[in-house]
């Protein structure tokens, strides 16, 4: 048995912070891809600062800061050593660590994080540092001992599955009551050295999906994300033990469909893969808004495992990749957008600690005591009788000088106690129990009175329905004196007098929709619309609602199937402002039937309108009342 407690330098009110460190790499320009030689569109200026040409205005640039600019010319190893490699030493004393690969498809981020045999990306060499600074905290050998696991996943289509148990199911993400991200049923493998490490992640790399693009041959379709965990345990007392982490992401590229050629299956992993981005880039701006809780990291799988690197406590690195072509400018413009904001974000780093106290074993003296625990009040004397019967009384000794008597003494005070409160519980029960009786009488008592008043009141009913049937029969007698004009039949009770003149008020209206034809004025149509919705007609007596008439039904068929015609075809070429211009159909309901037609391709019916969330069948109801009538006053 052990005893755990979490301790971190954020429960005792640390306020250290880390902001997010943004580096910009500029991929080597390629003469190949760049059809109409117009050059590059980006340029350095510095180790900091970088310029790109004004789109708006072709003779100014927007110059933009960074923590690092890697150039054309920057090496593999550059890029780590200055981007990489000092974050590193923080996973050994508890803390997390998170790198990340942003940009557009094709401006080389797998390059960066994986790279080649010639020419090792970041993840071998963070790996390999890793391993380095254990090897040497151990070599000093100061009281410490590490343990190095590794798991690896990527995320396809906004599922979660583990590269290094191929065919494995999509897996949830959880979190815990400490607020850490966790994945149960992630593969978690033990690591010795950095030859381990080349064992496991090289087949696993192969697991992840990639498809051919016409920017790109080997293009990501998923988000890949290492997780590198070093756990820290002191050997000696208080056995404190330290968790880090290092997350090694390479992000799959925002694609432009109409330059990449993608459909079918690509066109669906295109959409999914520029979903989670936008998602990410809302979190992003809702951080830097101090939007505090409502940061909308559960939008997205992606955004949920790096909520511990944006606005967390991880140390925090992104490496956004930018291509220097025209063709790439727009990705690249926006790119660099998205990195400026992204140097605002503040995390909050802290030590995960774990204190384990281990539970020393009984010893001798703690048995015996536990043994004689068992044995009952009597048994004691006439052991302790015995005793004294065969031997001598001896010579008076001070207190606790016999282990016997004192274990035996201690235990008569404790059976004492026991049996006190024993007692006290049995009488505070009784007290309870007659307590219960006296409130289940009363409760008895009161339904009886309700019973008696329910039986009065039943009774007053039955007298007034009967007075009430005798009024009716006179009643009934002088109505086509006061309603000449119905030619609805007669009411069976009193009270439903006036609802036959309502309806045979409305139903004219209703017929002379059902005539309506194209080919009447635009007034006249716009008269019967109004006179339907507003209840207008016959001095303003309140129209009959959706669950009385059959509107549709009531409908010329030809008008109504030219009107669900242009609704359906509203639904798949609309833009987002011919979206919004259908009625019930706001600005977030517009952007989500895009995103569904940008996954799921065009609408074939227009109640495939219910797949979308949000869109009930009563909601979807009301949609094409209000836009058929709409389209009937136009």
């Amino acid at each position: 048995m052990a005893q755990r407690v979490t301790v971190n330098d954020a429960a005792a009110g640390s306020k250290r912070t880390s902001r997010v460190r943004v580096a910009v790499r500029l991929r080597p320009y390629m003469d190949k891809q760049d059809e109409k030689g117009e050059g590059s569109c980006v340029r350095g200026l510095g180790p900091q600062k970088l310029e790109i040409i004004n789109w708006r205005n072709a003779t100014e640039t927007l110059q933009y800061q960074f923590d690092v600019f890697h150039g054309e010319q920057t090496t593999q190893q550059e890029v780590f050593l200055t981007s990489v490699k000092p974050i590193l030493p923080h996973i050994l004393n508890g803390q997390n660590a998170s790198v990340f690969a942003y940009g557009p498809t094709g401006a080389g981020k797998t390059h960066t994080m994986l790279g080649s045999q010639e020419q090792p990306g970041i993840i071998p060499r963070a790996v390999r540092e890793v391993f380095y600074l254990v090897g040497a905290q151990e070599k000093e050998q100061d009281g410490w001992e590490y343990s190095v696991g590794m798991s690896y996943l990527e995320i396809y289509n906004e599922k979660v599955l583990d590269l290094l148990s191929p065919g494995s199911q999509d897996l949830p993400i959880r979190e815990d009551k400490d607020r850490n991200i966790l994945i149960p049923g992630l593969t978690h493998t033990a690591l010795s050295s950095f030859t381990d490490f080349d064992t496991h992640f090289i087949p696993a790399s192969l697991n992840r999906t990639t498809a051919s693009t016409k920017l790109n041959k080997r293009s990501s379709r998923s988000h890949a994300i290492l997780l590198l965990k070093v756990v820290k345990s002191q050997l000696g007392p208080p056995h404190r033990q330290q968790t880090g982490k290092l997350y090694l992401v390479d992000l799959a590229g925002s694609e432009d469909n109409r330059r990449t050629g993608n459909q079918g299956i690509r066109l669906k992993e295109s959409g999914a893969i520029n979903l989670s981005l936008f998602t990410l880039s809302k979190v992003v701006d809702a951080l830097n808004a101090g939007a505090g809780s409502r940061v909308p990291y559960r939008d997205s799988k992606l955004t949920r495992l790096l909520q511990d690197s944006l606005g967390g406590s991880a140390h925090s690195v992104m490496i956004t990749n930018i291509a220097p072509e025209y063709r790439y400018y727009f990705d690249t413009f926006s790119a660099l957008n998205f990195a400026a904001k992204s140097k605002q974000i503040v995390n909050r780093p802290f030590v995960r600690e774990t204190v384990v106290a281990p539970v020393i074993a009984p010893g001798k003296r703690a048995r015996e005591e536990q043994e004689a625990r068992g044995t009952c009040e009597p048994q004691n004397k006439k052991s302790k009788e015995g005793k004294k019967a065969e031997h001598p009384p001896s010579p008076p000794t001070q207190p606790h000088s016999s282990p016997d008597s004192s274990v035996l003494d201690r235990l008569i005070a404790l059976e004492k106690i026991m049996m006190g409160s024993g007692e006290r519980e049995r009488l505070n029960l009784l007290k309870t129990v007659a307590q219960s009786r006296k409130e289940i009488q009363m409760l008895k008592e009161k339904q009886k009175e309700l019973e008696d008043k329910a039986k009065m009141l039943n009774n007053q009913n039955v007298m007034i329905e009967k007075q009430s049937k005798d009024g009716l029969l006179f009643k009934t007698d002088l109505l086509p004196l006061q309603r000449k004009q119905s030619t609805a039949a007669k009411p069976r009770k009193q009270q439903a007098v006036v609802t036959p003149l309502q309806i045979s008020q409305v139903q004219p209206l209703l017929q002379s929709v059902v005539v309506c034809k194209p080919s009447q004025s635009r007034e006249k149509m716009k008269r019967i619309k109004s006179e339907i919705c507003e209840g207008k007609e016959n001095g303003g007596v309140d129209p009959p609602s959706s669950t009385d008439v059959n509107w549709e039904s009531r409908l010329d068929t030809e008008l109504l199937e030219c009107s669900r015609k242009k609704i359906l075809q509203t639904l798949n070429s609309g833009s987002l402002k011919e979206l919004k211009s259908l009625q019930l159909i706001g600005d977030k309901k517009a952007k989500m039937i895009m995103g569904w037609r940008e996954i799921n391709g065009y609408f074939s019916e227009v109640e495939d309108l219910k797949k979308i969330e949000g869109i009930t069948a009563k909601r979807f109801s009301s949609f094409i009342k209000a836009n058929i009538l709409s389209s009937m006053g136009k």
